[in-house]
């Protein structure tokens, strides 16, 4: 887990992404991912860079499947932006933190550094 994301299981969805007030992002992964553990520290600074403006959050689908059966999650990394608890937006594979931002960038309300 990164210092400035949280942990999301199926337990804790509903509550932490679906009723959440701002947009979360989830960054479905796992332990034996490679490209997960890749894209990792670029899911990090982005939950840094959009403080206030957007959570992020990250499921292991190892260990809570249910909510990545639920959408549909086929391979991994995927990151699914809610907003009002919808997906607004998927992202599937690896992406370079650049490319990351530009694509979230359109959802969020971002300050440009």
């Amino acid at each position: 887990m990164g210092k400035h994301t949280f942990e999301v299981t199926d337990e804790s969805f509903e509550q932490e992404v679906l009723n959440s007030e701002q947009p979360v992002l989830i960054d479905f992964w796992a332990e034996w991912c490679q490209p997960c553990k890749m894209i990792a520290p670029h899911v990090d600074e982005i939950a840094a860079k959009f403080e206030g403006k957007l959570r992020v959050g990250k499921l292991d689908v190892d260990t809570s499947p249910d909510s990545p059966s639920t959408y549909g999650i086929q391979g991994i990394p995927t990151l699914l932006l809610f907003k009002g608890g919808a997906v607004v937006h998927r992202i599937v594979g690896y992406r370079t933190k650049d490319k990351l931002e530009a694509e979230l960038a359109k959802f969020v309300e971002l300050e440009k550094a």
